[in-house]
């Protein structure tokens, strides 16, 4: 039995297509060979994901999303998801929507604890990963309300600078007029210590040649001083010993014995006189001290009377 050539064309057309029909599938994930079971999850908004998009638990792809159906009057995105048999979920497991920064959607699952396994056709729990756009605005909030804060005062500082403008320019403008009142000043300082200097110079001169001129009047000053002090002590050593021959005269006489201050000297008479004096003196002060009324009374008493009343006395101390 021979095959025309129509019939075989068409084989291969029929083939071709279903090889087509099975390769287109096989890149967009889908696997006719394995077995899978589906879940659905349920969004307020997918955010421009598409079916054959993959579906991830812990990096390795575990699935595809097979369907997305918008239910409008309820306001919500049903999404059924084609997921691994081998693969377990609970009643705690979640499909979170996320993407990467392509702009690629991907549903990413997270397990958790299962304490109540689901099964097919249930509804997983839902929810929407931060995307790095929300994260970048939330952070990009503070930082522009502190780039609004520092731009206003710029802008403050700005307009106090242009408003001190003139008083900048008045400053510079001294700036340039220092240096020339410094360089004037130098000058007159220069040239005061120049002349200051002449004057040193022309007073050292002069003091020098004073001193060259009283180089010999200071000698004769010298050598008069040295004959005054000599002459003054020749003088003194002569008065010297005219005193002492004077005491020597004086003490000689002293010794001769011929006059009063030798006798008071080596006789003992005049001691003894005056001794005898100052015991009467004593005596009598203390008779006094003893009986005034011996010296006191009128005209005086008798000496027989004062001796008796002396032993009457003694007798009565006895």
């Amino acid at each position: 039995m021979t095959i025309s050539k129509e019939v075989r064309v068409g084989l291969f057309m029929v083939v071709s297509l279903v090889l087509l029909y099975l390769g287109f599938n096989f890149l967009k994930g889908i696997d006719f060979f394995s077995s899978r079971k589906k879940y659905y999850a349920i969004y307020e908004n997918v955010d421009q994901l598409m079916p054959s998009n993959q579906i991830y638990l812990n990096g390795v792809s575990v699935g595809r999303v097979s369907k997305i159906q918008i239910q409008q009057a309820r306001q919500r995105v049903v999404v059924e998801l084609e997921i691994d048999s081998y693969v377990i979920l609970g009643d705690s497991s979640e499909a979170i929507l996320n993407g990467d920064f392509l702009g690629t959607k991907f549903i990413q699952l997270s397990v958790g604890s299962i304490s109540q396994p689901l099964e097919p056709k249930d509804t997983l729990r839902s929810s929407m990963a931060k995307g790095i756009t929300a994260f970048l605005e939330e952070s990009a909030a503070p930082v522009a309300d502190n780039l609004q804060s520092t731009l206003r005062k710029l802008n403050t500082v700005l307009d106090n600078l242009s408003r001190n403008t003139q008083k900048i320019d008045g400053i510079f403008e001294d700036f340039k007029a220092t240096p020339v009142k410094i360089n004037y000043t130098i000058d007159n300082a220069n040239r005061s210590l120049t002349g200051l200097t002449d004057s040193i110079k022309f007073l050292t001169t002069n003091v020098n040649r004073t001193l060259r001129q009283l180089d010999p009047t200071l000698q004769n000053f010298k050598t008069i001083s040295d004959s005054l002090r000599s002459v003054e002590v020749n003088r003194s050593l002569n008065s010297i010993k005219e005193t002492l021959a004077k005491i020597n005269e004086m003490l000689s006489k002293f010794s001769s014995g011929d006059n009063t201050v030798s006798k008071l000297m080596t006789e003992d008479s005049l001691y003894v006189n005056l001794n005898r004096m100052l015991l009467s003196i004593d005596s009598l002060a203390t008779h006094f001290n003893e009986n005034p009324k011996h010296f006191m009374a009128p005209l005086g008493k008798s000496r027989k009377k004062i001796e008796r009343q002396l032993e009457k006395q003694r007798k009565e101390e006895e």
